[in-house]
């Protein structure tokens, strides 16, 4: 818990930059946008959007955050130092980075001599006059500096005395932040603490290392240059590199949202800001903007069309989701138990799953979470828990499926209610020679409230027009279906030692813009178990509605 002494800690996003390089992600504009403004309601400070003038996208980027400023987050512009045997003045691209309009720029130059020689093809000497030449211009130009020492920890390890001298021209130049880079992510913690520490000893001896840790942003009349960290998970030591960085000194932590980034990604900053301000005592954003982290990092995965990550620390789906009957059971007593934090404080929230490991505490807490209300010592929750495992046996699972959980426990309860019957369904299927889709007919007979119906539609393949038969036939006596989406759709293969003949486990997610929902049928026939878990999906977004339309027909 923070608190209004705790030390000042300053985020720095790259997200917008950094972590579109990963391999298979890609944004517009207007995802950029989106992002950007959900930062800054995050409370991050500093926000880099990109290198202008190295695409037309990150240029109308900046000019349009110009046009609507963010709230609170200082927007940065990226860029290389100028090119050898050339002078910044005259360099094009930073003229582009003074057309973007930004306050702070962050430049990045070379701390590694190999990179120097071998990369830029240049001299030691050329590359500290590089660095100098650009800052200083910049600085002439009224912006503030942000240096990326980039490959530091590699340089620092092969030549000390040239990657200081690099950063010793950033400061006499006029850069308020250096920041150290393990651009390979090759490098281990306690090299990281080491080495940080001797940078904070280096530049205190120049002088330059005054505390400022419970100040505003540096002042650019009276520049006192702080250090930063930037790590990559290449080791999977991104977040752990940070905090030892930020435990030697460091002031400033740079990283994305869900850590995304090139090759294995960036350091984290859904682990990295609850580990500083809830276990470290740093202050970070306020308590109010860390409840919104899980909500941001899904955000954010969604912007970008990626899945998130059920499994990450503090955010994912999963980082408080119990599933063994002893642990349910304790955590129902004490969270302390088996919670390293309350979910609610970067909110999210206590899972409870049910699956054949389950014990009755399993069954009871998901019970409550349906509003269902089970005693213990009743045979009916014992009788789910042993239906449960029996069919979790036969190849179900309901931790994935909890919307066919729920339609199991009031089946059980005899409170399931009968939108519709299901009398049986066909499917025919025409493979066109030369054609990649298969065009499919399906005919689903059902009864509604005694009636009964017979209807047919078509789809690209047989799931397809399952899909849209059920949905046909039944809209006219629940017009709410037409807001219900089949979102996903995921098959399992049991036993593939019998081949074809194999059991198969379809798992079906549905939503209706609001909720969404998985439900799982099972079968030899694939087609079988997928019309198991579509109707199930259809069924409980109807359960969903009548309960919604239950509770406002209460509160009038």
């Amino acid at each position: 818990m923070t608190t209004n002494s705790s030390p000042q800690l300053w985020l720095y996003d790259t997200t917008l930059r950094d972590g579109t390089q990963r391999e298979g992600l890609s944004v517009s504009i207007e995802d950029k946008l989106r992002i950007a403004k959900r930062l800054d309601q995050l409370g991050i400070p500093f926000i880099e959007g990109g290198w202008p003038g190295a695409n037309p996208k990150d240029v109308q980027f900046f000019w349009q955050l110009q046009e609507d400023p963010l709230k609170q987050a200082e927007i940065v512009a990226f860029c290389s130092t100028r090119r050898p045997n050339t002078t910044a003045a005259t360099e094009p691209m930073l003229q582009d980075i003074l057309a973007a309009g930004t306050r702070w720029v962050t430049i990045f130059g070379k701390s590694w001599d190999l990179h120097v020689t071998a990369s830029l093809k240049t001299t030691l000497e050329e590359n500290l006059a590089m660095i100098r030449d650009t800052i200083e211009y910049l600085r002439s130009q009224g912006r503030r500096i942000i240096y990326d020492a980039e490959h530091w920890f590699d340089g620092y390890k092969h030549n000390p005395d040239y990657a200081l001298q690099t950063l010793e021209a950033a400061i006499a130049s006029g850069a308020e932040w250096l920041v150290l880079c393990d651009t390979n992510g090759g490098t281990l913690p306690h090299e990281i603490s080491q080495i940080v520490q001797d940078v904070v000893r280096v530049t205190g001896d120049w002088g330059m290392g005054k505390d400022s840790s419970q100040s505003p942003i540096p002042n650019p009349q009276s520049p006192i240059p702080q250090i930063g960290i930037h790590t990559h998970n290449d080791s999977e030591m991104a977040v752990a590199n940070a905090l030892a960085a930020v435990m030697a000194g460091a002031k400033m932590v740079q990283g994305t949202i869900n850590g995304y980034g090139e090759r294995c990604g960036n350091a984290n900053l859904c682990s990295l800001i609850p580990n500083l301000q809830l276990k470290a005592g740093y202050s970070c954003i306020t308590e109010d903007q860390l409840t919104q982290l899980t909500e941001a990092s899904r955000f954010v995965s969604e912007v970008v069309n990626l899945a998130p990550d059920e499994h990450a620390p503090f955010v994912g789906l999963s980082a408080f989701a119990h599933k063994g009957g002893i642990h349910v059971s304790a955590v129902e007593r004490n969270p302390l138990t088996y919670e390293h934090i309350q979910p609610e404080q970067v909110g999210n929230h206590r899972r409870i799953v049910i699956s054949e490991q389950s014990g009755l505490s399993n069954v009871l807490a998901k019970a409550r979470s349906f509003g269902i209300d089970l005693d213990h010592q009743k045979a009916e929750a014992k009788q789910i828990l042993q239906r449960l495992k029996d069919l979790e046996s036969e190849g179900f699972q309901f931790e994935a499926a909890e919307a066919s959980f729920a339609l199991l426990m009031h089946e059980a309860l005899g409170g399931r209610q009968k939108f519709f019957e299901v009398k049986g369904f066909q499917v025919h299927c025409d493979l066109i020679e030369g054609k990649e889709t298969t065009n499919a007919l399906a005919t689903v007979k059902l009864a509604v409230d005694g009636k009964n119906i017979l209807e047919a539609a078509e789809g690209n393949g047989p799931v397809a027009a399952l899909d849209a038969a059920l949905r046909k036939a039944l809209v006219n006596f629940y017009p709410q279906i037409a807001t219900f989406d089949l979102t996903d759709y995921k098959v399992r293969i049991l036993n593939g030692h019998t081949g074809t003949a194999a059991k198969t486990r379809v798992l079906v997610e549905s939503g209706n813009g609001r909720q969404r929902w998985t439900t799982v049928g099972v079968s030899t026939n694939i087609l079988e178990a997928s019309y198991q878990a579509v109707v199930e999906g259809l069924e409980y977004g109807l359960l969903l509605h009548s309960q919604a339309e239950a509770v406002v027909k209460a509160s009038s």
